[in-house]
């Protein structure tokens, strides 16, 4: 008997080069997600979870203490702006981190 089918979102995410010192360089991330229990699809969430799983302290860059994304980070699933930790992801897609610059 199989068990029940677990969605699977393959993602690439797009590093901005103001937070590639935390990816060791890397511009370019792959993943492989499966959603939690419960969820049809993995979110936007889950990768940053699973990206700051493997660069520590990564997660925390871009969401706050509130578990907001920051003001000056914008997060694109295939191009949309995702305003929500809660979007979800579909099987093939990109999330890009876009940081904005500041200056006086």
């Amino acid at each position: 008997m199989a068990g029940p089918e677990v969605a699977v979102a393959r993602v690439s995410v797009l590093v901005p080069g103001l937070l590639r010192s935390y990816t060791a360089g890397a511009e370019r991330v792959e993943l492989a997600l499966a959603a939690p229990a419960g969820a049809a699809a993995p979110c936007v969430g889950d990768a940053l979870a699973a990206l700051d799983a493997r660069f520590p302290g990564l997660r925390f860059r871009i969401v706050d203490e509130q578990g907001r994304v920051r003001p000056h980070i914008k997060l694109f699933v295939d191009r949309t702006l995702a305003r929500e930790l809660a979007v979800p992801l579909p099987a093939a897609a990109t999330l890009m981190i876009v940081g904005a610059l500041s200056g006086g």
